[in-house]
């Protein structure tokens, strides 16, 4: 009898030590934004944020749309075949009642429908497209655009207007020029709190 309390007891230690362990897993990894700010004085960037959905058996992912910011344009991508995926826009309530534990109320979530349950140990790579118009994150000073945003993601790059400098940025970042000649700040992320950036840039002279 003793032998067989001990092995229940064992047991129920067990199973609430995975149970822990599942909920502080995290729900997604390897994430990357990229901001691209559209013509000064719109307040809008458009945004390409791929992540990886890791919850074991996760038929939905949700992607919180950041308080004071319009969201529109959405589109969901699952990057393994190419193709669309079906989404909608959800409460933080619905959103905690499909699976997003941490889900805060007040506020909205894409809710994508994955195109398979999340398998163990591996994961769904999704690339999720949207625009964002925030005047307290994107505006016009004088002469110069300020970006100014808390960026949680490790990986970021900033793509700047055409026609644009850097005159100012306060993280340590690469600045580099794309194909079409706009300059894309980029950067990581290393601490484990939001990166608090500010990049300043002004219209090249002629």
């Amino acid at each position: 009898m003793k032998t067989r309390r001990l092995a229940l007891l064992v047991l129920a230690c067990f199973s609430a030590c995975a149970l822990a362990a599942a909920a502080a897993a995290p729900s997604e990894s390897d994430e990357y934004t990229r901001y691209e700010l559209l013509a000064p004085g719109t307040s809008q960037f458009h945004i390409l944020y791929e992540v990886t959905a890791t919850s074991p058996g996760a038929a939905y992912f949700f992607n919180p749309i950041r308080k004071g910011s319009e969201a529109s344009g959405e589109s969901v991508t699952d990057l393994a075949s190419g193709k669309p995926l079906a989404f909608d826009v959800v409460s933080g309530e619905e959103a905690r009642r499909g699976g997003a534990a941490d889900a805060e109320a007040d506020v909205s979530y894409i809710r994508v429908k994955l195109p398979r349950p999340v398998p163990n140990g591996g994961g769904v790579r999704l690339l999720i497209d949207k625009t964002y118009k925030d005047p307290k994150s994107y505006s016009v000073a004088g002469d110069t655009i300020v970006f100014s945003r808390s960026l949680g993601i490790r990986r970021n790059s900033i793509v700047l207007p055409a026609g644009y400098e850097v005159i100012e940025c306060n993280v340590a970042a690469q600045v580099l020029r794309e194909a079409d000649g706009r300059l894309k700040v980029s950067f990581m992320n290393l601490a484990l709190d939001p990166a608090s950036v500010v990049i300043r840039a002004r219209r090249l002279a002629r």
